[in-house]
Protein backbone atom coordinates (compact mmCIF):
# COMPACT_ATOMS: atom_id res chain seq x y z
CA UNK A 1 0.00 0.00 0.00
CA UNK A 2 1.70 3.34 -0.89
CA UNK A 3 1.58 6.20 1.54
CA UNK A 4 -0.16 9.34 0.64
CA UNK A 5 1.97 12.33 1.36
CA UNK A 6 0.77 14.75 3.81
CA UNK A 7 0.06 18.39 2.60
CA UNK A 8 0.21 20.46 5.95
CA UNK A 9 -3.01 21.76 7.19
CA UNK A 10 -2.81 25.35 6.60
CA UNK A 11 -3.54 27.44 9.59
CA UNK A 12 -5.48 29.50 10.70
CA UNK A 13 -5.51 33.39 11.12
CA UNK A 14 -7.58 33.62 14.21
CA UNK A 15 -7.51 30.28 16.33
CA UNK A 16 -4.73 28.35 16.89
CA UNK A 17 -3.67 25.65 19.64
CA UNK A 18 -3.04 28.02 22.14
CA UNK A 19 -5.66 30.69 21.42
CA UNK A 20 -7.90 29.36 24.85
CA UNK A 21 -4.96 30.12 26.90
CA UNK A 22 -4.45 33.51 25.37
CA UNK A 23 -7.84 34.34 25.18
CA UNK A 24 -8.77 33.08 28.87
CA UNK A 25 -5.17 34.92 30.03
CA UNK A 26 -7.11 38.07 27.99
CA UNK A 27 -10.30 38.09 29.64
CA UNK A 28 -8.30 37.55 33.27
CA UNK A 29 -6.44 40.80 33.34
CA UNK A 30 -9.17 42.87 31.66
CA UNK A 31 -11.42 41.56 34.23
CA UNK A 32 -9.19 42.05 36.85
CA UNK A 33 -8.15 45.84 35.59
CA UNK A 34 -11.75 46.44 35.35
CA UNK A 35 -13.29 45.51 38.54
CA UNK A 36 -10.59 47.27 40.38
CA UNK A 37 -10.69 50.58 38.64
CA UNK A 38 -14.55 50.66 39.65
CA UNK A 39 -13.89 49.43 43.10
CA UNK A 40 -11.46 52.34 43.82
CA UNK A 41 -13.49 54.77 41.95
CA UNK A 42 -16.63 53.49 43.77
CA UNK A 43 -16.34 51.46 46.42
CA UNK A 44 -13.49 52.96 47.86
CA UNK A 45 -14.31 56.59 46.66
CA UNK A 46 -10.62 57.14 45.61
CA UNK A 47 -11.14 60.67 43.99
CA UNK A 48 -12.44 61.64 47.40
CA UNK A 49 -9.54 60.12 49.68
CA UNK A 50 -6.59 60.82 46.78
CA UNK A 51 -3.79 60.42 47.92
CA UNK A 52 -4.16 57.00 49.76
CA UNK A 53 -0.54 55.86 51.32
CA UNK A 54 -0.46 52.49 50.79
CA UNK A 55 3.48 51.90 51.91
CA UNK A 56 6.26 54.48 51.83
CA UNK A 57 6.49 54.15 48.17
CA UNK A 58 3.65 53.68 46.95
CA UNK A 59 0.29 55.95 46.62
CA UNK A 60 -2.91 55.78 45.38
CA UNK A 61 -3.97 58.81 43.48
CA UNK A 62 -6.75 59.39 40.68
CA UNK A 63 -5.08 60.38 37.20
CA UNK A 64 -6.92 60.19 34.05
CA UNK A 65 -4.72 60.23 30.93
CA UNK A 66 -6.12 61.42 27.58
CA UNK A 67 -3.17 59.67 26.00
CA UNK A 68 -1.12 56.72 25.19
CA UNK A 69 1.61 55.33 27.46
CA UNK A 70 3.50 57.82 29.66
CA UNK A 71 0.82 60.31 28.67
CA UNK A 72 2.05 60.67 25.34
CA UNK A 73 -0.11 62.27 22.44
CA UNK A 74 -2.81 63.34 24.85
CA UNK A 75 -6.31 63.61 23.14
CA UNK A 76 -8.80 66.39 24.24
CA UNK A 77 -11.01 66.08 20.94
CA UNK A 78 -13.18 63.63 19.79
CA UNK A 79 -11.51 62.62 16.89
CA UNK A 80 -7.93 62.28 18.29
CA UNK A 81 -9.52 59.65 21.02
CA UNK A 82 -11.74 57.69 18.40
CA UNK A 83 -7.82 57.57 16.73
CA UNK A 84 -6.22 56.37 19.37
CA UNK A 85 -8.71 53.54 19.95
CA UNK A 86 -9.12 52.70 16.13
CA UNK A 87 -5.18 52.34 16.64
CA UNK A 88 -5.63 49.85 19.41
CA UNK A 89 -8.26 47.91 17.66
CA UNK A 90 -5.67 47.10 15.05
CA UNK A 91 -2.89 46.45 17.40
CA UNK A 92 -5.24 43.75 19.31
CA UNK A 93 -6.11 42.38 15.90
CA UNK A 94 -2.96 41.70 15.02
CA UNK A 95 -1.63 40.45 18.31
CA UNK A 96 -4.48 38.11 18.54
CA UNK A 97 -2.94 36.76 14.90
CA UNK A 98 -0.02 36.20 16.31
CA UNK A 99 -1.62 34.51 19.27
CA UNK A 100 -3.35 31.83 16.98
CA UNK A 101 0.27 31.15 15.60
CA UNK A 102 1.80 31.01 18.72
CA UNK A 103 3.83 27.75 19.32
CA UNK A 104 4.27 27.98 23.19
CA UNK A 105 2.64 28.85 26.01
CA UNK A 106 4.62 31.55 26.74
CA UNK A 107 4.31 32.67 24.34
CA UNK A 108 0.31 32.59 24.65
CA UNK A 109 0.04 33.51 28.14
CA UNK A 110 2.48 36.59 27.09
CA UNK A 111 0.23 37.74 24.46
CA UNK A 112 -3.32 36.88 26.52
CA UNK A 113 -1.21 39.57 29.00
CA UNK A 114 -1.21 42.18 26.25
CA UNK A 115 -4.69 41.80 25.03
CA UNK A 116 -6.51 42.21 27.99
CA UNK A 117 -4.36 44.85 29.02
CA UNK A 118 -5.15 47.07 25.98
CA UNK A 119 -8.80 45.73 26.23
CA UNK A 120 -8.94 46.85 29.63
CA UNK A 121 -7.35 50.32 28.88
CA UNK A 122 -9.79 50.34 25.74
CA UNK A 123 -13.08 49.93 27.95
CA UNK A 124 -11.83 53.05 29.89
CA UNK A 125 -12.01 55.29 26.74
CA UNK A 126 -15.32 53.62 25.62
CA UNK A 127 -16.83 55.75 28.93
CA UNK A 128 -14.88 57.61 30.36
CA UNK A 129 -12.77 60.78 29.31
CA UNK A 130 -9.89 58.64 29.43
CA UNK A 131 -7.97 55.62 30.99
CA UNK A 132 -8.30 55.50 34.75
CA UNK A 133 -4.43 55.36 36.34
CA UNK A 134 -4.06 54.90 40.18
CA UNK A 135 -0.70 53.69 41.40
CA UNK A 136 1.84 56.26 42.04
CA UNK A 137 5.62 55.21 43.12
CA UNK A 138 8.07 57.46 43.95
CA UNK A 139 11.40 57.67 46.35
CA UNK A 140 11.25 60.42 49.17
CA UNK A 141 14.67 60.67 51.10
CA UNK A 142 16.53 63.88 52.12
CA UNK A 143 17.10 65.69 49.16
CA UNK A 144 15.91 63.47 46.69
CA UNK A 145 12.48 62.73 44.99
CA UNK A 146 11.41 60.82 42.44
CA UNK A 147 8.05 60.03 41.10
CA UNK A 148 7.14 56.95 38.69
CA UNK A 149 4.22 57.67 35.73
CA UNK A 150 0.63 56.51 37.22
CA UNK A 151 -0.13 53.20 36.04
CA UNK A 152 -3.22 50.43 36.23
CA UNK A 153 -3.25 47.09 36.40
CA UNK A 154 -3.79 46.93 32.54
CA UNK A 155 -0.36 48.48 32.64
CA UNK A 156 0.94 46.15 34.76
CA UNK A 157 0.05 43.12 32.31
CA UNK A 158 0.69 45.10 29.11
CA UNK A 159 4.63 45.56 30.68
CA UNK A 160 4.76 41.74 32.05
CA UNK A 161 3.36 40.06 28.64
CA UNK A 162 6.00 42.35 26.82
CA UNK A 163 8.48 41.12 29.58
CA UNK A 164 7.42 37.48 29.17
CA UNK A 165 7.61 37.94 25.34
CA UNK A 166 11.44 39.27 25.89
CA UNK A 167 12.44 36.41 27.80
CA UNK A 168 10.79 33.86 25.74
CA UNK A 169 12.82 35.06 22.63
CA UNK A 170 16.78 35.88 24.14
CA UNK A 171 16.40 33.22 27.01
CA UNK A 172 13.69 30.44 26.94
CA UNK A 173 14.27 28.99 23.69
CA UNK A 174 16.84 25.51 23.83
CA UNK A 175 20.04 26.89 22.09
CA UNK A 176 21.25 24.74 18.95
CA UNK A 177 23.58 22.49 19.73
CA UNK A 178 25.00 22.27 16.13
CA UNK A 179 24.13 23.16 12.67
CA UNK A 180 22.04 20.92 11.18
CA UNK A 181 23.80 18.92 8.27
CA UNK A 182 22.20 20.48 4.96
Amino acid sequence: MAEMAQTPARQSYFWGPLSGLGLAVALLAGVADQVSKLWLLYGFNLEGRAPVAVAPFVDLVLTWNSGISYGLFQQRELLGAVALLAFKVVVVIGLWVWLARASSRLTAVALGLIIGGALGNAIDRLHWSGVMDFVLLHVETTGFYFRWYVFNFADVAIVAGVAALLYGSFWAGSPQKRPDPG
